[in-house]
């Protein structure tokens, strides 16, 4: 299947490692010419390394730190130098685990600002461009916890669900305009983040990591984790030609987790 991404610009946030390398590297592999943003560019960088033989996509790196608002607005103007982009993937980071009834307003704050706001100001400023050529997409990676909370992501879960609104209200808006604005719901991809998860409930049950695993998994109907390519997959379609009539969607990539219809 073509999906027309070749001449294509992307903009990958948080694209060292995980999903956002994963995505990047997708991306680029269907001819995308991809901007990776992070604080690590010289991991981004080196994902061209990891492109199949003959792929005509190429990655670049930008520095980023999403709780920095200097940052975000120097990468934008950048951004915008290079003539915008066409794609926009949001992908953030998360924030520590903690309890609703004890998380502080601090940690409440410097999340919003983090995971929220930080998408929502790029987004507002590269809009514009694909609104002016009457084409864009804009992918936004978000957790299971937005649909079945999961406890002690407390931050996750509550802010995590307000970017989901403001992407089905922004999808609304500009749909006329050929661009589209969609949601990924992330399970268990096996990541970074999800071992550091892994790890922190086993020191607080005193289990061992292969036994909450073990427990983890049995809540997977497809009985293991996802793989970062698998989810990349699924975004990369979003962002192509093809997904041209899927908007303000909101899709699982959990393995069968969630047991909600």
């Amino acid at each position: 299947m073509k999906l027309g991404l070749e001449h294509r610009k992307a903009l990958v946030l948080g694209a060292s490692k995980g999903l956002g390398a994963a995505i990047a590297i997708a991306l680029a592999n269907e001819g995308a010419e991809v901007i990776g943003a992070s604080r690590s560019v010289d991991e981004i960088a080196a994902l061209n390394g990891k492109l199949e033989a003959g792929a005509t996509g190429r990655i670049t790196a930008l520095p980023l730190d999403l709780t920095d608002k200097t940052s975000r607005d120097a990468l934008v103007k950048q951004v915008l130098a290079q003539g915008g982009v066409d794609i926009l993937i949001n992908n953030t980071g998360g924030p520590a685990p903690g309890e609703a009834r004890s998380t502080g307003s601090d940690a409440w704050a410097g999340g919003f600002d983090a995971m929220v706001l930080s998408i929502i100001e790029i987004t507002q400023a590269l809009l514009p461009k694909m609104v002016e050529r009457k084409w864009g997409r804009i992918v936004t990676l978000t957790s299971s916890g937005v649909e079945s909370p999961i406890p002690r992501l407390a931050i996750s879960n509550g802010l995590r669900a307000a970017v989901l609104g403001w992407s089905k209200t922004l999808a609304g808006e500009v749909a006329a305009d050929n661009v589209t604005v969609n949601i990924i719901v992330t399970g268990r991809v096996h990541t970074d983040r999800v071992d550091q998860l892994d790890e922190a409930a086993a020191k607080r049950q005193n289990l061992s990591l292969d036994e909450v695993r073990k427990a983890s998994l049995a809540t997977i109907p497809a009985g293991r984790y996802g793989k970062p390519e698998e989810l990349a997959d699924v975004v990369t379609f979003l962002a192509s030609d093809r997904a041209g009539y899927v908007t303000g969607a909101r899709i699982r990539v959990d393995g069968g987790m969630i047991r909600s219809v």
